[in-house]
């Protein structure tokens, strides 16, 4: 699928059918603090089947449509399983984002061989402390008969109209898990600016061994239902949430001793 989108002018749309099966979705741009451009999104796996080797094309035009610059890169998840997503961030880096008018993407992947979905999240919650620093805290559990290895934790945050605002990854500590054992993750979120937008989001895990059956917090289905109270639960409601990066850190500690 190749998609483009205009802004500084009126959005328009182009879509193209060479995948009709796997698509990119939720897309957009935003500059960060560092005044750099990022381009957001998810790709979506609507294939019957799990994809893997996913590398995204995005170009980036200029007002008299000269490409400015183009870049090829990664996912932080490694494997897509049939009818699951997964978030994608792809940065500029010295470029001036004043210049850009619109960006194209493009995308491949291959089929692949799938994981067992036995990585479970059994609890999660979004943290705001005093220094307006955010973060997604939880556990995820094996559930498999071996141990998993290298397990990383994707978050894919969204806005009060369903798309990406910005996505974050985190490698569980330590980086290995036996059957039946839980571990504490931290997933920050490095962007004060696009934090203020999040008012959803959906967290994936995998290891080497494994993939991770995903959890939707508010539930992708209900989200513009839910994304006004959210908002003010995350952003309005400080004494419901953690007070510091490090309590997290401190619970961190105590997880990790509990079960070691």
């Amino acid at each position: 699928m190749k998609k483009i989108l205009i802004f500084l002018i009126p959005i328009i749309f182009l879509f193209q059918s060479a995948y009709a099966d796997v698509s990119i979705e939720n897309d957009q741009y935003y500059i960060d603090d560092d005044k750099l451009l990022h381009v957001v999104g998810e790709i979506v796996n609507y294939t019957d089947k799990p994809i893997n080797q996913i590398q995204i094309l995005a170009t980036i035009f200029s007002n008299d449509n000269t490409k400015i610059a183009t870049i090829e890169s990664g996912i932080p998840s490694h494997t897509i399983m049939p009818g699951m997503k997964a978030g994608f961030d792809i940065l500029f880096p010295k470029n001036d984002s004043k210049l850009v008018n619109y960006y194209e993407l493009d995308f491949n992947y291959k089929i692949a061989t799938g994981k067992n979905q036995v990585i479970e999240i059994t609890s999660s919650e979004i943290s705001r402390d005093s220094l307006d620093n955010l973060a997604i805290i939880g556990t995820v559990t094996n559930q498999g008969e071996i141990t998993a290895n290298m397990i990383n934790v994707v978050a894919t945050l969204y806005d009060r109209d369903g798309n990406v605002v910005t996505v974050s990854k985190t490698q569980t500590q330590p980086d290995f898990l036996k059957p039946g054992d839980e571990n504490f993750f931290l997933v920050p979120v490095f962007d004060k600016k696009q934090a203020v937008d999040i008012v959803d989001y959906t967290l994936s895990a995998e290891s080497d061994e494994y993939t991770v059956v995903p959890e939707f917090p508010l539930g992708s289905s209900v989200l513009l239902a839910i994304s006004v109270s959210s908002y003010i639960v995350i952003t309005r409601n400080p004494k419901l949430i953690l007070n510091g990066m490090e309590k997290m850190e401190n619970t961190k500690r105590r997880i990790f001793n509990s079960i070691n």
